[in-house]
Order: C-alpha cells, then structure tokens, then sequence
C-alpha cells in the first residue's frame, strides 16, 4: 500500500477533523503524525479490507484513544461558538456528532470507526443533539409563499424549541422583516409570491447581516449554477422533516449568526 497516495487526499479533511475533536489544530495535528508515523513503521496496522479513508480515520482514533485521547481546555474568550458547544461534549459523543456531521461518514461507517454498534452510535448522537439543542434556541424566519409548506415549517421549528418571528412571502417583505427582527436562521424558498426571488432576498440579507441561510425549493438548479457561492444548506421540496431538523442544527452549530449591521 502507498500511504502518500492512498491517504494524501483524505489528510486536509482529518486535520479539519482532528481539530474539532481535540480543540486545537496542534493538539490535532500531532495526533496525525503519531498515526501517520504508526503507520510509516508497520503499514500493516491499516484495514486494508476497507476504503482508504474509513480505514485512516478508524485508526486514527486507535491512536488517539490510545494515547489518552485529550482535549484542549481553552479560555471562553478564545473560543469560538461552535468550539464551546463540542467541548461541551462527552469525547465520545463529540466522536460520533463531528463523524456524521462534520465528515459525512454514514451511520455504520461511523460507528466502525469508533468500534460501536449502530444503535449505539444513534444513540450517542441523540445525546449529542439534546445536548447542543439547548444552547441553539434563537429566532427563526421563513421565506415561504405557500401557507401550508410555510406552516408545516413553522411547527417543525417551534418543535425544536426556537421562535418563529415570522413568514415573508416576497423579496420586499423578507428584508424588511430581517432588519426588523434579526433572526438567528432563515429558511428560504426561491420562488416568491409577486414572482420575486428568494435567493436576492437571501443576498440583500447577508449584505446587512451574517446569518445562515437553509434554502428549501423545488427548484435546487436555479442554486447550483456554479455562477456564484453555492449555499451550504440546501433541501429539495417536498422535504423529509428530519432532514430539515437535521440541517437545522448544522446550520446553527456551525454557522452562528453575527451581530447584524442595521439597528432596525
């Protein structure tokens, strides 16, 4: 097995990983070269039954577990939100939230990395889920012209435990409401009541203020153009509830709004 090629691709998205996990970029970084180094020494330590990079961050966590698996304390000051909410968590929680959130891995391929069952990993992160939820409630507006789909995202929000602040149904009405109520998360549909468009309300948002934006629509062609940045969030119609739920707490984990620059 060539390490340099087979895992060179997959190194960018581990360090990413390793320092959400530990709380530091050096902290992760020297697990990285534990691991690589482990390997450089008997590179038959790797699963070589699996895809390459399941099997590097499965070690990873072999290393990591085995040499103490620490995280770095740090000062609030020094912190960013959504550092203070991981380390908020249980390592082993943090494991299996940032794996299937942060990375991408599937339910079972997480949970063969972290050597748990499925169930085990759902479970954890559940926990994970109730335990940052409590710290994510904040405003939420919805750009939606249809009354139905913009009431079943109503109740999906409040569900959640945050405030609906309310429910645009044009360009105008959008912005306006955003100056107004500074919400903490936007959820957006593209096509609009008076034929305007969602995506240059969510531009003039963002121009005053720094909020993440889930688009819902029928139509994810008119988003994925490559003409200009590419939302993060994105949910065809019609949409599943706990994918939305799901993005949701991405969305505000990740992506905390700013402190907007109009003062209503």
């Amino acid at each position: 097995m060539d390490l340099v090629q087979n895992f060179a691709p997959h190194l960018p998205f581990l360090r990413r990983y390793a320092r959400a996990l530990t709380g530091s970029q050096d902290s992760g970084d020297a697990y990285i070269r534990a691991s690589l180094s482990a390997l450089v020494e008997d590179p038959d330590l790797i699963d070589r039954g699996i895809d390459a990079r399941t099997a590097l961050y499965r070690f990873f966590h072999v290393i990591w577990g085995g040499t103490g698996a620490k995280l770095e304390a740090k000062d609030d000051s020094d912190v960013d939100p959504a550092d203070r909410r991981l380390q908020s968590l249980a390592p082993i929680q943090r494991q299996a939230f940032l794996l299937t959130a942060l990375e991408g891995f599937t339910v079972k391929e997480a949970a063969f990395i972290l050597g748990v069952t499925e169930e085990e990993h759902s479970e954890l992160v559940t926990t994970a889920h109730r335990d940052i939820e409590k710290e994510l409630k904040t405003k939420v507006l919805i750009i939606e012209d249809e009354p139905i789909i913009a009431a079943d995202l109503e109740n999906l929000v409040e569900d959640l435990g945050h405030e609906v602040t309310g429910n645009a149904t044009t360009r105008t009405e959008a912005v306006e409401m955003a100056k107004t109520t500074k919400p903490g998360l936007i959820l957006c549909d593209i096509q609009l009541a008076d034929g305007s468009s969602g995506i240059d309300a969510a531009h003039d948002i963002l121009e005053i203020m720094d909020v993440p934006i889930i688009f819902i629509t029928a139509f994810p062609e008119r988003l994925l153009t490559g003409e200009r940045p590419e939302p993060t969030f994105l949910i065809p119609k019609p949409f599943q509830e706990n994918t939305v739920k799901a993005a949701i707490g991405q969305a505000l984990f990740f992506n905390p709004a700013k402190s907007p620059n109009v003062t209503a």
